[in-house]
């Protein structure tokens, strides 16, 4: 079992976590979850949010397992190339999020931590998992 696909995994899982924390927001608003409010930025409306997750999730699980089997689809010259590009991405994507959270405290400094920063938190994430593909295309 590769490093890329340990971190690939725990990635994934966590965003499935955070989708479905939402997802039980919205319909059952259970009191051991925060607000709707603390997981959702407002850039997109819901109806159009949850789909779009629901394809990268799916798209994140294709890649996991395809890693775990070590499979042949993500080999050849095209994906080397493409490893760079991939790991710089995922190093901006990071490092913007970092930004946006300095921002956001300088804002809102009663947001500290968690409150509100849900969507952050889970696009570092999401920037980890690009990361950690990419590395795995470089090996």
């Amino acid at each position: 079992m590769s490093f890329n696909f340990v971190i690939l995994a725990v990635c994934t899982s966590l965003f499935a976590l955070r989708v479905l924390g939402q997802v039980l927001v919205v319909t059952i608003a259970p009191r051991w979850l925060p607000a709707n409010e603390h997981w959702y930025s407002g850039l997109m409306p819901y109806r159009y949010l949850l789909p779009s997750q629901l394809v990268l999730l799916a798209v994140m699980i294709v890649i996991t397992v395809a890693v775990y089997q070590e499979n042949a689809v993500f080999s050849g010259d095209l994906w080397e190339a493409a490893a760079s590009y991939l790991v710089v991405l995922a190093e901006v994507y990071f490092a913007s999020m970092i930004i946006r959270y300095v921002l956001t405290m300088i804002r809102h400094p009663e947001r500290r931590w968690f409150q509100r920063t849900i969507p952050i938190w889970f696009h570092m994430v999401l920037a980890i998992a690009l990361w950690s593909f990419a590395d795995y295309l470089r090996a």
